[in-house]
């Protein structure tokens, strides 16, 4: 569990994915502790019940539904455009929504859909808020991966996953650590401290009992596994320490481009150590979301 006690009044956080499972209990546990949350969702509707809930349990709650589609490059720049105009400081992002076994289906701009809402949405977000993050330093991007990474591969020629389908979900989640690491070496360079003012870190949050893994379980099967699942798998409000950790935590002031589990540091595994893998999918990301 995250032992931190820090406040954070007159900070302002964003996090992804907030309507629901580790995001809902992230948003909460930061407004809790005071901050400004803007819970970024595709579901609008289910995002104003998620705030209204966290509002039952603490009312003093200061939180901000917007819409955020991470499949459509349009929305991620109208969202990020919002903030820039809307916000004076932005101290944390977490990048936590993502999407995990979905069936087979292609984005308006023609990308597959785990790459472009686990992948190129949080790259093309985080990229446009960097300034904004810069200038309100100390602040923290915080991206949620996972364990199952470490089973990824990266493939330039397959990016978009029209082979073996079946594992966009690894590959994505790889994607998302050698993103955490360039976007580290691009701001702080090979020191594993804060230079630039902006701190990156990476997380696996642990299996966790969200709705994250709806599609992965037949029908027939449910009646049996979700029981299992409530006795077995962590609950979103344990699941979302790690991420809660990475956020706030004071021994993380001046530590930067690292990864993270039930509170602290792990290796990274050997496929997100290739630092010229990371730098390729960079200059690759760049070109298809249109930065320059």
């Amino acid at each position: 569990m995250c032992q931190s006690n820090r406040t954070l009044h007159g900070k302002t956080a964003i996090v992804t994915g907030a309507n629901c499972g580790i995001g809902k209990t992230t948003a909460f546990e930061l407004a809790k502790r005071g901050a400004r949350v803007i819970l970024a969702c595709r579901d609008v509707n289910k995002a104003n019940q998620a705030a209204a809930d966290i509002l039952k349990s603490f009312k003093n709650a200061d939180l901000i539904v917007k819409h955020l589609d991470l499949a459509s490059l349009a929305s991620v720049r109208k969202f990020a455009e919002g903030i820039i105009t809307e916000e004076k400081h932005l101290d944390i992002l977490v990048n936590n929504a993502a999407v995990f076994g979905c069936p087979k289906s292609s984005t308006e701009d023609g990308f597959e859909n785990h790459f472009a809402v686990n992948h190129l949405g949080p790259f093309l977000l985080t990229n446009l808020l960097l300034d904004l993050l810069k200038s309100s330093a100390p602040s923290r991007v915080v991206i949620v991966s996972s364990g199952l990474a470490k089973r990824g591969k990266v493939e330039f020629d397959n990016l978009n996953g029209e082979r073996d389908y079946t594992k966009r979900y690894p590959n994505t989640k790889l994607m998302n650590n050698l993103f955490a690491r360039e976007l580290h070496h691009v701001l702080n360079g090979e020191s594993k401290e804060v230079k630039s003012g902006v701190g990156v870190h990476c997380l696996h949050p642990g299996v966790v009992n969200t709705s994250l893994g709806r599609y992965m379980i037949p029908y027939y099967l449910k009646p049996l596994a979700i029981p299992l699942m409530y006795l077995l798998l962590k609950t979103p409000t344990e699941g979302c320490q790690t991420t809660l950790y990475c956020s706030i935590a004071e021994e993380l002031d001046n530590v930067s481009g690292c990864y993270y589990g039930n509170c602290k540091q792990e290796p990274w595994g050997e496929a997100s150590n290739d630092m010229a893998v990371a730098r390729k999918l960079w200059e690759h990301s760049e070109k298809l979301v249109g930065l320059n």
